[in-house]
């Protein structure tokens, strides 16, 4: 029995630890490519529009909210 729980563990270690190295990998590609961009716009403040806004609004919205609950 505690083989297998010893293995199962080592598994779930494994796929997760899989798993933060392609959010990683996907965090680091974002990150250039912002850097990218603002490269391009040469730093200039960017104008969105009202859809614009909404849209980085509405993915925003987790993220603040679980910066504000490890701030307590």
């Amino acid at each position: 029995m505690d083989s297998v729980l010893h293995t199962w563990q080592f598994l779930l270690i494994g796929f997760a630890g899989w798993i933060n190295r392609s959010r990683q990998r996907a965090i680091e590609y974002l990150r250039t490519e912002n850097q990218i961009l603002r490269e391009i716009v040469d730093e200039t403040r960017i104008l969105l529009n009202d859809d614009q806004r909404r849209r980085l609004a509405v993915l925003n919205r987790p993220v603040l909210r679980q910066c504000l609950q490890r701030a307590r």
